[in-house]
């Protein structure tokens, strides 16, 4: 088998096509995936309860706002979603899978945020895990002189988190024209040989006969 034949079929084609359309063909691929997904995806919708730490008289705020980073690690762990999961009525799975929390280093405050294909689930499940951590907090308040109380219930979102279908049709036309250069890169240049073997240009009747008069 000649080396010509061994050669990627993907790679010869792309020889004979434009190098622009290689480009302009990834960029409209992309898109038409890209913006698929974005339609066919079942839309996420997120929703956050906040909470703060409050020191007591025997503490203060540097201690709260301590504390305040503690608890927001504290919240996802089991002893956390085990009590949430009676209250926001999902498996204890989702939960550890669709919880996330975040602290501030400048407020003693927790961010809980839950998220779900349903708007109202999204928000119980952040006002169950809120609700489970302040009781845990009171549990310990004694020892820690820090209270947890509740800031901020989560409020039913209105609109989606997930990618609308044209921010995704545009990450995916870029991807595709961003592969569609690679490939434009990567295709095998002409080689010398090749050059060499191409019949050579045979002059013009109208350049053949001047050239005989000059003689």
């Amino acid at each position: 088998m000649t080396e010509n034949h061994a050669r990627p079929r993907t790679f010869r084609l792309s020889r004979a096509l434009p190098s622009w359309s290689l480009v302009a063909a990834g960029v409209l691929a992309g898109g038409l995936l890209g913006g698929a997904y974005g339609v066919l995806k079942t839309p996420t919708y997120t929703a956050t309860s906040y909470v703060i730490a409050v020191p007591t008289e025997k503490s203060d705020t540097a201690t709260a706002l301590g504390f305040a980073q503690a608890y927001g690690r504290v919240a996802t762990q089991l002893a956390v979603l085990g009590d949430a999961q009676r209250w926001a009525g999902v498996p204890l799975a989702t939960l550890r899978d669709s919880v996330r929390t975040a602290t501030s280093p400048d407020a003693p405050m927790v961010a809980v945020s839950a998220t779900s294909t349903r708007p109202a689930r999204a928000a119980a499940m952040a006002d169950a895990v809120a609700r489970a951590l302040t009781r845990h907090a009171d549990d310990v308040k004694a020892a820690t002189h820090v209270e947890l109380l509740e800031f901020s219930r989560a409020v039913k979102p209105t609109a989606p988190a997930s990618a609308s279908p044209e921010l995704t049709g545009l990450v995916g036309a870029s991807a595709g024209g961003l592969l569609g250069g690679l490939v434009l890169l990567a295709r095998p240049r002409r080689r010398p040989e090749e050059e060499a073997a191409r019949p050579a240009s045979v002059p013009g009747p109208a350049f053949a006969a001047d050239a005989h008069g000059q003689l």
